[in-house]
């Protein structure tokens, strides 16, 4: 076609270069197969790999041995760092294991049993939610009882609904607008409690009890009471039941901008206690994500700082004067430190005595993701169950980052990495530099090899690449503020934040910025289109991964559901179309100058394939040349082996195609 390369992704091409330098492809890098996601009951470790190319379900013994597939070859799961809800729950009473699944990455998620050794899914709930999007956001093992978010894909109401999965009664517990999650619920399902969200952070309670004919208000001020009036966002996360049913123990940025743990009595509601934490190890800038009960009360509460996890257990009490003692730290020291958890879960022993039984996922951005089990004792150490390794690559050849912050321009401190060659690939003098900009907004780039970012960014340090990866306003792991502040505001302050570290980085000798380019994916896509158009002889190369171009059409293109959300958040597409499209990247990019290549899965419901194909016919119209990559077989991500070999190494020859090395 004239102006543009469209390609049909089957094979890989290896760019070849006369070297004395060693290379290395990207399936090296690849070869450290992903283990997330990890669930344990009983003898078994139950969790998602890509062993077999595409991510699956396994299981293995929990003092090691041969993983199990659980599902038929060629089965591919979601990556959980995108999924909405949970991918699996194990269910032992049933000897079933309830697993999400989609078709070709389109997220109309349909809940499946697999036998739990292993077997042909079955839908667990018939067709009667075909074409529908159903997301598992808590599953007790115990009872067998789901709670699902719903969305029909026709409708902008999220519903709730709650399955037995043994008996397959469902009971709905009502529809918003602006969601009607389950973020709690009490040991015997008789309470539940629910969440709107408005945008992010900004969460309202909600209370339904059996019997019930609709849900109460418990904590907050609804949307639609609020005339105009700003509401700091509470940030609330999910919702422990503790202190016998009397309240609720959750993560919220009600009394911290940092998050803190905080109690809600149910004999007054409207007066929540800031609840004291003793014995963190960890010092740094960051927030507290999240806590979880693990039994009676104990329970473990999960940091990141610095994008590092910190994962405590600890004890609370409910006293007069609320509070949490740290009992053990489970992740942030030794071995355990500076990387990511991937997931965590436990069971309770309760014969002798009451034990627990720890298993999760750490990863490092030089280090693949492994699977570690705390036996039943009180200070046992971790044991390493796994021994995932990047095959012919020495590990002193991947670059483990150095902290790159700076202030930014209006005096905000924006956290950054700058990922540089190792010292023995031989690169000599100053290295071109590649800037990637991570999703969301409300998203972060964190020491994680397992998420998409890590092995390009390292497959570019490999072949001579600076990368320089800025946490700029929006991101999350840095408060509720700093996160807040791009709503209603894509394309603006966000840009400045770039541009000053640019100008951060343009300082460092190593640096060569007069070759500079660009990638990013989904919001980081819109802003690589963005920084593109806007600044076009800054940049020699940008790679855009299905980032929005046209904000008011590209509003119209997603479901239903994400209308009350974006008009909130983004802008409305008609009352703010003049906002919005001063801020699409359409409205500049006739200043482009540089070489654009445009990846595209063709299944995406998030950022649907029309909205790259309009990119490439007005390029076209133009006599741009652009590059165009559509998977068939993806969704709002890359996930399988093929598709990611050639991935890869597209973007990487692109850019030694127009930076050099």
């Amino acid at each position: 076609m004239l102006g543009s390369t469209v390609l049909a992704l089957t094979v890989t091409e290896t760019l070849v270069r006369p070297s004395s330098r060693p290379h290395f492809p990207i399936e090296s890098l690849l070869s450290a197969r992903l283990l997330l996601a990890p669930r344990i009951v009983g003898d078994r470790v139950f969790f998602l790999s890509d062993f077999s190319g595409v991510l699956s379900l396994y299981s293995m013994n929990k003092n090691g041995g041969i993983p199990r597939p659980l599902l038929p070859g060629g089965q591919a799961l979601v990556n959980p760092h995108l999924m909405d809800g949970r991918n699996f729950y194990v269910l032992p009473k049933l000897e079933k294991v309830l697993v999400m699944m989609d078709k070709l990455g389109n997220e109309n998620y349909q809940p499946i049993f697999v036998p739990i050794e292993g077997g042909i899914p079955e839908r667990s709930l018939g067709e009667k939610y075909e074409g529908e999007k159903l997301a598992c956001v808590e599953c007790d093992n115990d009872s067998n009882i789901a709670y699902f978010d719903r969305d029909d894909r026709k409708n902008p109401e999220t519903e709730c609904l709650r399955v037995n999965l043994e008996t397959g009664k469902i009971t709905s517990l009502g529809k918003s607008l602006y969601g009607n999650r389950c973020i709690g619920v009490n040991a015997d399902h008789s309470k539940v409690i629910l969440a709107e969200g408005y945008t992010p952070g900004d969460i309202v309670l909600f209370y339904w009890e059996e019997g019930m004919k609709e849900r109460k208000l418990l904590y907050g001020t609804p949307l639609f009471e609020r005339g105009g009036r700003t509401v700091p966002p509470s940030g609330i996360d999910w919702c422990n039941f503790t202190n016998e049913d009397k309240g609720l123990l959750f993560v919220s940025s009600i009394f911290h901008d940092d998050g803190g743990l905080t109690f809600l009595g149910f004999d007054n509601p409207s007066k929540p206690v800031d609840v004291k934490i003793r014995g963190l190890k960890h010092s740094g800038v960051g927030e507290l994500v999240a806590s979880k009960k693990v039994d009676g009360n104990l329970f473990v509460l999960i940091y990141n700082i610095d994008g590092a996890s910190w994962v405590y257990e600890g004890t609370f009490n409910a006293g007069s004067s609320p509070s949490f003692t740290t009992t053990r730290t489970l992740c942030g020291l030794g071995a355990l430190s500076d990387g990511v958890i991937q997931g965590l879960d436990w069971q309770v022993i309760k014969v002798p005595s009451a034990t627990i039984e720890y298993v999760l996922s750490f990863t490092k951005a030089n280090v693949p993701s492994q699977l570690y089990l705390y036996p039943p004792s009180e200070n046992g150490p971790a044991t390493q169950l796994s021994d995932e390794r990047v095959l012919g690559i020495p590990s002193s050849y991947l670059s483990a980052g150095e902290d790159a912050s700076y202030t930014t321009w209006d005096g905000l401190r924006v956290s950054a990495r700058l990922y540089l060659p190792s010292p023995k690939l031989g690169y000599m003098g100053p290295r071109a530099l590649v800037e990637y900009v991570h999703g969301g907004p409300q998203g972060q780039e964190r020491p994680d090899f397992t998420w998409f970012s890590m092995p390009l960014i390292q497959n570019l340090t490999l072949n001579g690449f600076a990368v320089f990866v800025p946490n700029v306003r929006g991101s999350t792991g840095y408060g509720m503020r700093y996160m807040k502040l791009v709503d209603r505001d894509w394309g603006g302050n966000d840009v400045k934040d770039h541009l000053e570290g640019l100008k951060h980085i343009e300082k460092d000798p190593r640096i060569d910025s007069k070759r500079r380019a660009v990638v990013g994916r989904s919001y980081g896509g819109f802003m690589t289109l963005t920084l593109a158009s806007r600044f076009p002889n800054m940049w020699k190369a940008a790679v855009d991964m299905f980032g929005p171009y046209d904000l008011p059409k590209w509003a119209s293109r997603t479901p239903p559901s994400w209308m009350p959300y974006i008009r909130l958040a983004i802008g409305d597409p008609e009352k703010d179309r003049e906002m919005l499209l001063e801020h699409s990247p359409k409205t500049y990019l006739g200043n482009l100058t540089s070489p654009l290549m445009i990846i595209q899965g063709k299944n995406d419901p998030r950022v649907p394939e029309p909205e790259s194909a309009e990119i490439v016919a007005d390029l076209r119209k133009r006599g741009v040349q652009v590059d165009y990559l559509v998977f068939e077989d993806e969704g709002h991500d890359v996930l399988r082996f093929k598709n990611r070999v050639t991935c890869y190494s597209k973007i990487t020859e692109f850019f030694l195609k127009h930076l050099g090395s």
